[in-house]
């Protein structure tokens, strides 16, 4: 219907801004904190990841105790945003979902997202230098 595809027009819209906030607040901060740290160890992006983590669990946990955030609002902040600020913060996110699982599946992801990561990686620069 017609009511629906503002819905969703409005909430692409949303979406897309929300990802432009965050990838600006990502290269911004991370900008900032690597000319001040200096050197070539990557500062900057240690401070997005933590502070994304960070932002990710109070926001998460002030959405599901202290705020009746609509549905379409959360998707927003927690896809649009802080997707766009870091997927850092949805790793840790859904790791410490599965720990409430067991602490075996949750560690289980965390190497599956390390180990085959930097294997797919180095798959990609091997194709890459073909």
């Amino acid at each position: 219907s017609e009511g629906t595809i503002r819905l969703m027009t409005g909430t692409f819209v949303a979406l897309a801004a929300a990802g432009a906030a965050g990838t600006l607040a990502r290269f911004t901060l991370s900008g900032i904190v690597q000319r001040f740290a200096g050197g070539s160890f990557p500062w900057g992006t240690l401070a997005i990841n933590l502070t994304g983590c960070f932002l990710y669990g109070l926001l998460l946990s002030l959405a599901e105790r202290r705020m009746d955030l609509d549905p379409n609002i959360r998707r927003i902040v927690f896809v649009g945003f802080m997707g766009a600020f870091t997927t850092f913060s949805s790793l840790i996110s859904d790791t410490g979902r599965l720990a409430q699982e067991g602490a075996l599946l949750a560690m289980g992801h965390l190497i599956a997202h390390n180990a085959l990561g930097i294997g797919v990686f180095f798959l990609g620069t091997r194709l890459g230098s073909l």
